[in-house]
This record gives structure tokens, C-alpha cells and sequence, in this order.
């Protein structure tokens, strides 16, 4: 899933390539992705794209005061085309294609755009066209971002403070927090060396400023790496990123323990025991209800 510092990658992308150009049209092939209907996407065709933004892990294009909103979801990705001149009539269908954003060509007669994407068949992937960003409902009840100067270790304190939520489902849960979802979750508490399952009203103030200290390093370091790479070539820079997520089995950089895994229903979290539990494996969920 597209987190945080690859959407801020892609926002800064859009940016350089997108911002002062008309949109030509737009095709939606897969209609469950477009969630408004009051503007039409068509509303789009003849604006100029006037600035891009980022609302945790929603991207908001600005076209001349009509927003484009898109989430991207678990499996969902942005691809840029320099030319979609000669590309093929979309139609509705099963393959990952999702919506076709087209640009006016340029000074070179090149009419780029981009495309949005999902793998798999659980079809998450969301747009919005809105006048209003603040309108659509993930981005009104966002929690403080964590690159915002306001996000201090008092902020934080504040939101750990009396609140007997698991400290990785509090970090993911983006009413809390924005943008942090399970990849980078695992990361910040890894370099906090805390063990997911921790209770977050127990944490003292010095574990508080060590995870403040942690989730600004850890999101900041991965913006710093991502900014500049283009848009497809930012999922391979946040795998070879990532210390303990997806390393289930191979040795930690840190203290060379072996990774360890524990799995859920639809999801998984990665830890080193060394770093963040004392030596002691955590009991991995699924595994026990099949050897009960």
C-alpha cells in the first residue's frame, strides 16, 4: 500500500510534470472507483491543473478550483505516460486499469497523462471530483500528519495519553495519525525498539520522545530517499527501504536476529524479537488457532 512518503513522492512528481497543464479528459473505466457523481468527471475536460497536494495518503490534484482526489488504497498505483496519443480506447473490463487521466500535448505534440491502476481483485481504489477536498470523507477525520511542524512530542503524548489501543494499530489507524499505514508502522517501531502489541497509554515520557523521534526520522529519511525518483520507480525504493516489513525469516541489520512475522486475517506485522521484545517471540495469531 502506497504510504505516506511514496504519496509525497508522487505529489511532488505531479508537480514537476503536471501543474500548469490542461486536462484534456478523463476516462474511468472502472466505475466503482468514482465515488462523487455531482460534479461529473467530465467537469475536469478544459482545466488547468493549478497545484497538487497531499491529505495523509490522498493525493489532491487542483484543477482551476475543482479538486481531483484519488486514494490508491492497498494495490493501487499512479503511472505517468509521457505520450498517451497512441494509446488504446479504454473499456470497462477486468484488467488493473482503473482511470485514464489525459493531458493537452505539449510544444512537442506529446500528450501525457496517467494512469491509475489496481492489482487484484479486492477493488478499493478511490476518486473523487470535488469542490470542497476537506468534503470527502477519509480526509475530514484525518489525524495530524507527522511532517507537519505541529506534530511534536507533546502532540504525541497527547494522543498516546490514556489510550489502551496496541501502539501498531494506534500508529496505523489514520484517524490518529496520518498517513502511516502497516509497512511503515512496522518501521517506526522497529527504530523505536518497541514491540507492536505495547499498550499505548503505558508508555513512559522518554519511550513517547524515543517513538516521536522515530516516526520523524524513520517517514523522513524514506521522503529523502523517494524525492526525485520517478513514479515508477518508487515501489522498488521503499522494498529495498525497509528494515523488518516483508523480512520475515531474514536477519535483522541492527543486532542480526532473524525477523520474525505475525499474521492476521488480511494482513501480517514484521519485528525483530532483540530489538523489540526482550528476546521473546511474539505469539503469532493465526498459527494458534490452527494448532488449538
Amino acid at each position: 500500500m502506497p504510504e505516506l512518503p511514496e504519496v509525497e513522492s508522487l505529489t511532488h512528481f505531479l508537480r514537476e510534470r503536471a501543474v500548469g497543464r490542461t486536462v484534456l479528459g478523463i476516462d474511468v473505466v472502472a466505475f466503482q472507483a468514482l465515488k462523487t457523481f455531482d460534479p461529473p468527471a467530465t467537469a475536469l475536460g478544459g482545466l488547468t491543473i493549478t497545484g497538487v497536494s497531499r491529505h495523509g495518503k490522498f493525493l489532491d490534484l487542483d484543477c482551476d478550483g475543482l479538486h481531483l482526489v484519488i486514494h490508491l488504497a492497498r494495490a493501487g498505483w499512479l503511472r505517468w505516460r509521457d505520450d498517451l496519443s497512441g494509446a488504446k480506447p479504454v473499456r470497462p473490463g477486468k484488467g488493473p486499469l482503473a482511470v485514464r487521466v489525459r493531458l493537452a500535448p505539449d510544444e512537442e505534440g506529446l500528450a501525457p497523462g496517467f494512469e491509475l491502476t489496481e492489482a487484484g481483485t479486492q477493488k478499493r481504489l478511490a476518486v473523487y471530483v470535488t469542490k470542497n477536498p476537506d468534503g470527502v470523507p477519509g480526509i475530514a477525520a484525518l489525524g495530524p500528519d507527522p511532517l507537519d511542524g505541529s506534530f511534536t512530542v507533546e502532540a504525541l503524548k497527547r494522543i498516546v495519553g490514556g489510550n489502551r489501543t496496541q501502539i501498531k494499530g494506534l500508529l496505523r489507524d489514520q484517524k490518529i495519525i496520518a498517513g502511516i499505514g502497516n509497512a511503515y508502522s512496522d518501521e517506526v517501531l522497529h527504530a523505536a525498539k518497541m514491540s507492536p502489541f505495547k499498550i499505548a497509554a503505558t508508555l513512559t515520557d522518554a519511550q513517547i520522545a524515543d517513538l516521536h523521534e522515530a516516526i520523524i526520522t524513520t517517514l523522513g529519511e524514506a521522503v529523502e530517499r523517494a524525492h526525485g525518483l520517478a513514479a515508477k520507480d518508487l515501489k522498488a525504493e521503499k522494498k529495498s527501504g525497509l528494515r523488518v516489513h516483508n523480512r520475515t525469516g531474514q536477519p535483522c541489520d541492527v543486532c542480526g536476529d532473524t525477523i520474525r512475522e505475525v499474521s492476521f486475517a488480511d494482513s501480517s506485522l514484521q519485528y525483530c524479537p532483540t530489538c523489540q521484545t526482550g528476546g521473546k517471540p511474539l505469539a503469532d495469531r493465526r498459527l494458534s488457532r490452527l494448532l488449538k
